[in-house]
């Protein structure tokens, strides 16, 4: 064999063995990916940080009017005075309070019955400005200023039971008893605006009060027994 067959030998050889650099390119390649490679965890993690991050920074660099602004569009006075029975009366109260979670358990006037908690039993009526209402419903900080009467403010002009709380005991209206401050509030708010009602109109103002032992009719013999004033 001569040298120059020898040289040609050796360079086919040379060209059909790939070269380790290449042969190793797939690998690293490969590993670079798995490298770089973001669980979703991982990334839910990092976008929470760096928002986060940013966040912090715009609350850095914002200025002391802008704090200012904000207590003063969203801020909701918590200590208010109340006119309840006649007196008034300062409360603590927090923004999404209703009047009667105030009524029985911060000024202690548990004649206010929850029932239903979503205006449809009538057990929670109070007076507001003469006009009967369901304080289960009703915002405290929407009735500031505003004259509440509860069951405990009912009365009679001598000071013993209201005609409408005697009346009702004539006709035995209340069984168990736990509607009956709601419907006392009802009749008493009807009465006030019309002292003589009708059958019909009596049985209007006390629909929105419902009795489980189901004594509608005492109730209404009631309500007709104190307009006639017996």
């Amino acid at each position: 064999m001569s040298l120059r067959d020898s040289k040609n030998k050796q360079t086919h050889a040379s060209a059909d063995k790939p070269d380790d650099r290449e042969a190793e390119f797939p690998q690293r390649f490969a590993s670079g990916i798995a490298r770089t490679r973001t669980s979703r965890r991982e990334f839910i993690k990092g976008v929470i940080a760096s928002g986060a991050t940013v966040a912090a920074a715009s609350y850095l660099f914002r200025g002391p009017d802008f704090a200012q602004a904000k207590t003063a569009a969203g801020a909701v006075e918590r200590l208010v005075s109340l006119k309840v029975n006649g007196q008034t009366r300062r409360v603590d109260v927090l923004p999404q309070e209703t009047l009667a979670m105030t009524l029985r358990y911060k000024l202690g006037l548990t004649g206010t019955k929850l029932g239903c908690d979503r205006a449809e039993c009538g057990a929670c009526t109070v007076m507001i400005d003469d006009v009967p209402h369901y304080s289960c419903s009703t915002l405290t900080h929407s009735v500031r200023g505003r004259a509440i009467t509860t069951i405990e403010g009912i009365k009679g002009e001598d000071g013993g039971l209201h005609p409408v709380q005697k009346a009702f005991v004539e006709e035995l209206g209340p069984q168990c008893g736990f509607c009956t401050p709601g419907q006392v509030i009802s009749a008493v708010a009807l009465l006030k605006a019309n002292p003589k009602p009708t059958a019909d109109e009596a049985r209007q103002a006390l629909s929105g009060n419902l009795c489980r032992c189901g004594a509608y009719d005492h109730y209404l013999r009631g309500v007709m027994r104190a307009a006639r004033g017996a």
